[in-house]
């Protein structure tokens, strides 16, 4: 097969796979989760539902495909904001800055859909990805003197993780802004005094 038309094929497959998946999250904020079908997702996706089916066997495979989708984004969100700040105490407060203004806005996301598609294994892995990520930022935070080394910063990865978890719940942006200074607040290195 020529090269231009394998990548014509593939640019196709990519187009109707991103279609499906735009068409699924509308049609979920539209009508909850119940209401989405397959039907449906191909009509307003504008193929016919054998077409879909080669795609995916179902509604869940592709709510979590749409769901990979968003964890990818969010985590390319948060590369790119690391990559705009110079200084290791700066890149972590953007980040984690970022990161619960992320949660802050996914507030009020479906509960039932939010169970379903947070229980994969794709998740875990996000979830692998972004405490590495905040360890990598803890770390040349801790080498440059700006975050306390007298906890493992393994352990102040899931600190953060876990306390910046509570933007999700708060509904004004300046508390979520005073958490996430709490949070930086408890990363500093320990007064040493006289």
């Amino acid at each position: 097969m020529p090269r231009i038309w394998s990548q014509t094929i593939e640019a196709h497959r990519d187009a109707v796979r991103e279609a499906t998946l735009d068409a699924a999250a509308a049609l979920v904020a539209e009508r909850g989760l119940t209401g989405v079908t397959m039907s449906q997702i191909a009509k307003d996706t504008g193929i016919g539902r054998a077409t879909l089916y080669k795609y995916f066997p179902d509604v869940e495979s592709i709510l979590s495909a749409w769901h990979d989708r968003q964890i990818d984004h969010h985590l390319q969100e948060l590369l790119q904001t690391r990559d705009r700040t110079t200084g290791a105490a700066e890149r972590l407060e953007a980040v984690l800055t970022a990161y619960a203004g992320m949660l802050f806005h996914r507030r009020g996301h479906d509960g039932d859909l939010a169970g379903r598609l947070h229980s994969g294994r794709h998740v875990a892995a996000a979830h692998r990805r972004l405490r590495d990520f905040v360890d990598d930022l803890l770390g040349d935070a801790a080498a440059a003197g700006a975050v306390r080394e007298d906890v493992p910063t393994g352990e102040l990865t899931l600190y953060c993780l876990h306390a910046l978890a509570a933007a999700g719940d708060l509904d004004d942006p300046e508390a979520v802004h005073r958490l996430v200074r709490t949070t930086l607040t408890a990363l500093r290195p320990p007064d040493t005094g006289p």
